[in-house]
């Protein structure tokens, strides 16, 4: 048997200008002193924030040193092959309290011209919604580059965009070089690509504690929109399935599946043909991962990574729960 076993972290907490309370008052997690708690990072390989293992016999280990270690036997040998120690996804909550700036993200070749390793796909999951909470996703017609900058400088840019109101477990693809603004009132669990950069275009005129305006970056996303009409990226899916896998988003970055257990049910995972890690991130309700060498406990706003010498598991619940299967193809 393998030393390695399904690992959970210590997840990390950030305060923003647009913060919001429900990692505590939904997720009953506590963030300290913090103001608020904007983001909150699950899992991380981003250099600085590396997430450190708090169960089992490797508690105190940060993930990029375990990738290290066992390689392929943690994440797969081609998605070893294809990110080295950098462990390729960040896992997030963000939780808005005010809108997020309209934003861009570059994509791999941009990022890679510019020194950065790879650019920034992404897809949230709605974990909670408030009433009338909406976001802002992609053009409703196509623009120039010109109209983008008077825009910025009017500042209709926001008339430009498409708008969807949002309810509880709604989905949204947000490729790189689409533009985009996370509405306030909805907590979303984010699946991304291994990044941290964000083109502010717009923030709202916003102004921090100590008087000063964000920085924006209109250059740099005037190289990376995609000023082509687009649709907002939702994703249509069966919501009803249960005790079953639902896939939600298949790109070449990540696989997302949502599952959907009911009260004291279990639900049989082999991953034997899967030559990647899978995390399980819960959504709603707590469940529990059965594994040869023992069990652990994942509730709302927690995830696992299950190595990917781990071949077979059991996904208990205990009570009705909802989760997110990720892994790399």
């Amino acid at each position: 048997m393998s030393v390695l076993y399904p690992l959970k972290f210590t997840p990390a907490y950030f305060e923003k200008i647009w913060g919001g309370q429900h990692v505590k008052t939904v997720l009953n997690q506590d963030f300290g002193e913090l103001m608020n708690c904007g983001e909150a990072w699950l899992l991380s390989g981003l250099e600085g924030q590396n997430s450190v293992v708090c169960n089992g016999d490797f508690a105190g280990d940060e993930l990029n040193d375990l990738i290290e270690t066992f390689m392929g036997d943690l994440v797969g040998d081609e998605v070893f092959n294809r990110y080295g120690e950098r462990f390729p996804l960040l896992i997030k909550i963000i939780d808005p309290l005010d809108y997020l700036s309209i934003q861009v993200h570059p994509d791999d070749e941009l990022a890679q011209e510019i020194g950065l390793h790879n650019g920034k796909t992404e897809m949230w999951y709605v974990m909670h919604a408030e009433k009338d909470a909406n976001l802002a996703s992609g053009f409703n017609r196509d623009i120039t580059p010109q109209e983008f900058e008077n825009a910025i400088k009017d500042k209709s840019l926001g008339d430009m965009l498409n708008y969807e109101k949002v309810q509880n477990d709604d989905v949204f693809f947000i490729p790189a070089r689409k533009i985009h603004a996370l509405g306030a009132g909805c907590m979303v669990a984010e699946i991304q690509q291994t990044s941290d950069t964000s083109y502010r275009v717009y923030d709202w005129d916003r102004i921090d504690r100590f008087g000063m305006q964000r920085q924006l970056h209109i250059d740099e996303a005037l190289a990376t929109i995609n000023f082509k009409k687009e649709d907002s990226g939702k994703v249509k899916y069966d919501k009803k399935a249960k005790n079953s896998t639902v896939n939600l988003v298949s790109c070449p970055y990540f696989t997302t599946n949502v599952i959907k257990l009911d009260a004291e049910s279990a639900l049989k995972k082999d991953y034997s043909e899967l030559d990647s890690f899978v995390i399980l991130m819960g959504i709603s309700g707590s469940f529990i991962v059965s594994y040869e060498g023992g069990t652990e406990l994942v509730k709302a706003g927690e995830c696992i990574l299950v190595p990917n010498v781990v071949n077979k598991i059991d996904i208990i619940s205990n009570e009705e729960c909802k989760l997110l299967e990720v892994y790399i193809v």
